[in-house]
């Protein structure tokens, strides 16, 4: 993929290394570009701050200390990076939490390109208009 074609870059947050593999391949289907992967939430906000990513694809279970609602969380004090979680557990609780740092959507498991290419174009859309903002 040439740069000029890639729409955006992603880091993807998840523990289980065959959903991430999956996940990676359905946004470089759609024309992303994975630029860092992380299994658990302190290593996500590393790679956060290293990558600065357009899109964060965020699991809510992780390995570690943390789940993905309160890494956001911790992301939330230094970007506004746009997130959209996917997990297998979509219960009131986690949705309250979640709802609480901002995100553009929130998928089930297993994710696949016809689910997740809205919400990855919304969320390269307000990326762009933070860049935008940031800028003037």
């Amino acid at each position: 993929m040439e740069k000029d074609d890639i729409k955006g870059t992603v880091v993807i947050v998840e523990d289980d290394m065959i959903l991430s593999m999956v996940a990676e391949r359905v946004v470089e289907t759609l024309g992303f570009k994975v630029v860092a992967k992380a299994a658990s939430g302190e290593q996500a906000i590393e790679k956060i701050k290293e990558h600065q990513p357009d899109v964060l694809l965020m699991d809510i279970f992780l390995e570690g200390s943390i789940d993905g609602i309160e890494t956001v969380s911790r992301i939330r004090s230094f970007s506004n990076v746009p997130v959209i979680y996917v997990s297998g557990n979509s219960d009131k609780d986690h949705m309250a939490r979640a709802k609480k740092t901002g995100y553009v959507d929130f998928l089930s498991k297993p994710i696949s390109q016809s689910k997740i290419i809205q919400p990855m174009e919304k969320a390269i859309q307000i990326s762009l208009e933070y860049d935008i903002n940031q800028a003037s």
